[in-house]
């Protein structure tokens, strides 16, 4: 299904300001068509089972892990972290490895920043691989945080809302940042924990003890929780409804969009949106998948949509 496992031809750290280092890696053939893969969260990370979804004899794989993630440092910091600060590291990566246009690969929140950097630099972009859409309007964060999945999985709700006083439970959003910012480093942990595992047991369509186990490390709830609370609190630092606002800059362009038909955390309603005001775009919906990038038929799809992107890029 994926491509086999690789080693990258080069890792190293860049410094995209006075504060953030950025961890970058380089995959597959510097001659190959570019590609950069945009990891999920936002506070999640690049893994090496990221650099299998392309044929690594026929593109040159960037992955990198964004501002405050994996081993980009300071870890979990939210100081000069928004959304035009990642596009503009985007940019600085892109100039480093001098790259003048590349394909866009991102899944949730990853399909977020590809959408808001092609926006930006439809100039720079080759085309668009997405999954798991998420538009980042009010109503998608409330679906998630406040009301909707939480009918789907009152259990697993239980556990989120548990570290929150009921008379808070209006707004679980500010109510978890006031905490995951807070100065008390237990109760900080203990919520880390909490929004993530709400979180990994939501994503998949079956229980996967797998993914569940990646968002309940601590190393990684830390990084998840306080920057998505950080970006979602703050609408992720642009006007409601941008993304499809701003589409027409880059529907000229080749796009593919793979998603799960029960997907909880990004309900597929808005893959559906995003393709009705994108003509030329191809929707694969995955009749048996949620959310994640892992489950089979969204894996294969992506693959598939990897390899149908260099016939219309090469």
């Amino acid at each position: 299904m994926l491509f086999p496992a690789i080693k990258p031809i080069q890792t190293f750290h860049l410094d995209v300001s006075d504060r953030h280092r950025l961890y970058v890696e380089e995959c597959g053939t510097r001659s190959g068509v570019p590609v950069v893969f945009l990891h999920g969260g936002p506070g999640g990370s690049a893994e090496p089972a990221h650099r299998r979804y392309f044929d690594p004899e026929r593109y040159r794989i960037i992955l990198f892990d964004q501002r405050g993630c994996g081993k980009s440092s300071p870890h979990a910091s939210l100081e000069e972290n928004t959304t035009q600060d990642l596009i503009e590291d985007m940019e600085k990566i892109r100039e480093h490895l001098g790259i003048d246009r590349w394909v866009l690969f991102g899944g949730s929140w990853g399909s977020t920043l590809a959408l808001a950097y092609a926006e930006a630099h439809p100039q720079r972009v080759l085309g668009l691989v997405l999954r798991g859409i998420f538009l980042c309007r009010e109503r998608d964060i409330r679906w998630f945080y406040q009301e909707g999945a939480s009918r789907l999985y009152p259990d697993a709700w239980a556990q989120f809302v548990a570290p929150i006083p009921e008379d808070e439970r209006d707004d679980m959003v500010a109510a978890y940042h006031r905490r995951l910012t807070g100065d008390n480093e237990i109760e900080r942990m203990a919520a880390a924990k909490a929004w993530s595992i709400w979180e990994g047991s939501t994503a998949t369509l079956r229980p996967d003890p797998g993914v569940l186990g990646y968002f309940a490390h601590p190393h990684t709830a830390l990084s998840i929780a306080r920057i998505e609370c950080h970006y979602f609190f703050n609408k992720c630092f642009f006007e409601e409804n941008a993304l499809l606002q701003n589409l027409g800059r880059i529907t000229h362009l080749p796009a593919y969009i793979v998603h799960g038909r029960y997907d909880v955390i990004c309900p597929i309603d808005q893959a559906f949106a995003l393709h009705e005001q994108w003509p030329g775009s191809e929707l694969k919906v995955i009749s048996d998948a949620g959310h994640a990038v892992s489950e089979p038929g969204i894996s294969r799809a992506l693959v598939d949509s990897t390899n149908a992107m260099l016939d219309r890029v090469e």
